[in-house]
């Protein structure tokens, strides 16, 4: 009997154990981080905002210790494949509010602004936010995308004249044709590709003709490798298990990029060779004392660049690809209008000609493709700034030196805005987006240099992929990835062969 009751008593310690003080436990641990912010904050700002209300932070959570809310994202990214229900469930926990929640990712105390009038505050308050890149030296400390004041309006301005203006953008629509032509000749002698991986080839191919004046060769395989080792380290760095490894693997691509292009910059200063690309004008650029910039300015933003140049525009023509295999009412529709502009130029029914970037402006139906594609694609899920100084907004603060992730994405796949936002849906275009709304490129003084180079370059490919080829995927129901980018796990592999007549 005594031997009884011990092991009964025994039972109810373990029960009350497991039934009490470990979820005890687990709670305390779920709150301790954001208790600790919340409790640090007070004490440093426990005065009144300039609005004279006293000051807290926005709604929300600050996760596990070390680790944040970075399962959180892992889980709706990766695992459960819904994305949009990591804000989701930020705004169902909390309300919409000032369209700002306290969160802890990527290694630091963080504010997510996810509205309209959030991310335009955010991206036009240049004084107020800075640059925070993850990792700032794999794209370039002096890069475009990491200067700030004078040196980045000049070399912005730069950029502009060289990729996004009238007669450049004519001028490249002549250059990269001629390869898209041959590419999709290729495609169709094989029958099967992967999307993903042969619009890469003919992107990069056409970027380091632009850029830096190289033609493909066993180099340039290795700098698209080298390419992708630094944007592994870039964008896939969210797990802090595997955050250092991929960290050290891009910078040790890095270096092989600098002395790859160290060495094309010494051999054209030697023999004064100028040449026409990107390259060419940057080691020509001067600021207001008459002063070059130095070769490093002239590699970082030769990375940045290309990063920004052909990874977005691959990504964008992939989904294009992938949703017009999907909606055959679009593609005929699509492919009359291209058709069409061929037959004007002289063309035949299943043989494009070259367009002019003058050409563009008649296919009112292929911007519209191109712009939901744009939307759908979703190619920067958010970009990232620092406050620079504590910051009051709707009776919020957010603290100096806490960084702002400006969550594009959520914009883009909100019902409020779009109607039945998961659909690709041209015709939503017959009308402009409401304002605030659409901020694929971001917004304010940053907004990408490169929006219009994207556009055309998507515009060109579907021009001639309509009017001489038609397309299957093979796994029209493959899941998607979300991280780094969005991309269905195999790539978008499809049966491909040319048009029949």
């Amino acid at each position: 009997m005594v031997a009884m009751e011990g092991a009964v008593g025994a039972w109810a310690w373990w029960l009350g154990l497991l039934f009490g003080a470990i979820p005890l436990l687990c709670l305390t641990v779920w709150h301790s981080t954001d208790a600790w912010y919340c409790a640090a904050f007070a004490l440093k700002h426990g005065g009144r905002g300039s609005n004279g209300i006293r000051r807290r932070l926005p709604p929300g959570h600050m996760g596990v210790p070390f680790l944040g809310e970075t399962l959180s994202l892992l889980w709706y990214f990766k695992l459960a494949r819904r994305p949009d229900d990591f804000i989701g469930a930020k705004k169902a926990a909390y309300g919409n509010g000032a369209g700002m929640y306290r969160t802890h990712l990527f290694g630091s105390p963080s504010i997510i602004a996810c509205s309209p009038a959030a991310n335009k505050f955010v991206l036009q308050s240049a004084e107020s936010f800075g640059i925070r890149w993850p990792v700032p030296e794999l794209v370039g400390i002096t890069s475009v995308v990491n200067v700030e004041g004078s040196s980045h309006a000049r070399l912005r301005g730069f950029i502009l004249a060289a990729i996004n203006r009238p007669s450049s953008l004519q001028t490249i629509a002549t250059v990269v044709q001629p390869r898209v032509v041959a590419a999709l000749r290729t495609w169709a002698d094989k029958g099967t590709i992967v999307a993903a991986t042969e619009i890469k080839k003919v992107t990069f191919a056409n970027i380091c003709k632009m850029f830096i004046s190289m033609e493909p060769s066993p180099l340039t395989a290795k700098i698209d490798l080298w390419f992708g080792d630094l944007l592994h380290g870039l964008r896939d760095s969210i797990s802090p298990c595997s955050k250092g490894i991929l960290e050290f693997n891009g910078m040790q691509s890095r270096r092989k990029l600098d002395a790859i292009f160290r060495e094309e910059l010494e051999a054209r200063k030697k023999v004064n060779k100028q040449c026409d690309d990107l390259m060419g004008g940057l080691m020509q650029m001067k600021d207001e004392q008459g002063k070059k910039l130095s070769n490093e300015e002239v590699v970082d933003n030769i990375v940045s660049l290309v990063i920004a140049g052909y990874e977005s525009t691959t990504i964008a023509i992939m989904w294009a690809v992938y949703h017009l295999a999907k909606s055959p009412v679009i593609l005929a529709k699509l492919r009359e209008e291209n058709i069409a502009m061929s037959k004007s130029k002289g063309g035949s029914t299943s043989t494009s000609l070259m367009i002019t970037h003058t050409d563009i402006p008649k296919m009112k139906y292929t911007a519209k493709v191109v712009e939901e594609t744009i939307r759908m694609a979703n190619i920067a899920p958010m970009v990232h700034r620092v406050a620079n100084r504590d910051v009051d907004y709707r009776g919020y603060t957010i603290p100096k030196g806490w960084a702002v992730l400006v969550w594009l994405r959520s914009l883009h796949t909100d019902p409020n805005y779009y109607e039945d936002p998961l659909s690709f849906n041209p015709n939503r275009w017959d009308e402009p987006a409401k304002a605030g709304t659409y901020q694929v490129f971001g917004g304010g003084p940053r907004i990408c240099a490169g929006n219009m180079l994207a556009r055309l370059q998507v515009t060109i490919i579907l021009h001639h992929l309509c009017v001489g080829y038609e397309w299957e995927l093979l796994n029209p129901d493959a899941e998607i990835n979300y991280l780094p980018h969005p991309r269905p796990v195999d790539g978008a592999a499809m049966a491909f062969r040319k048009l029949s007549t």
